[in-house]
C-alpha cells in the first residue's frame, strides 16, 4: 500500500519514469572530446551530469537530435580511485539540444543517450 502511494505521488511529479530510465545522475563537470560521425575533427565540451545511461554536455558545436556521436571522457582519480585519469570512450546519440541560456559563450546543451562504452586507457 505504501509503495503504491509513493508511486502515485512520483508519477504526478513525473519523477518515477525519468529516474527508472536514466538511473542516478552525478553532477560532474569534466572535459569531454566529441566526435560527430558525419564530420571529421572533434569538438570540446564539459559534462553537466553523467549517468550509466547518458550524459548532458555543454558543447561548442551544434548537434542534431538523432545524430550519432562518439565521445571521450577523462575520469579523474578522485572519481575512480585509480592513480591516473581513466579514459572512457562512448558511442551514443543526441536526444535533446538546448540553446545557451546566456550570450556569454556558454555553449549549447546536448543530452545524449549512451549506447555503448569502453574503458580504454589510463592517462
Amino acid at each position: 500500500m505504501e509503495l503504491a502511494s509513493a508511486r502515485n505521488e512520483s508519477q504526478e511529479r513525473g519523477g518515477l519514469v525519468s529516474e527508472a530510465r536514466t538511473g542516478k545522475r552525478f553532477p560532474l563537470e569534466l572535459p569531454i572530446k566529441i566526435h560527430r560521425t558525419e564530420e571529421a575533427g572533434q569538438h570540446a565540451g564539459i559534462t553537466g551530469n553523467l549517468s550509466a545511461a547518458g550524459v548532458y554536455i555543454r558543447a561548442d558545436a551544434a548537434m542534431d537530435v538523432g545524430s550519432t556521436v562518439e565521445f571521450e571522457i577523462a575520469l579523474p582519480p578522485e572519481v575512480t580511485g585509480a592513480k591516473e585519469n581513466v579514459i572512457v570512450q562512448c558511442r551514443g546519440r543526441v536526444v535533446r539540444t538546448d540553446e545557451p541560456t546566456s550570450g556569454k559563450g556558454e555553449g549549447r546543451g546536448v543530452a545524449c543517450v549512451i549506447d555503448s562504452y569502453d574503458f580504454v586507457r589510463h592517462e
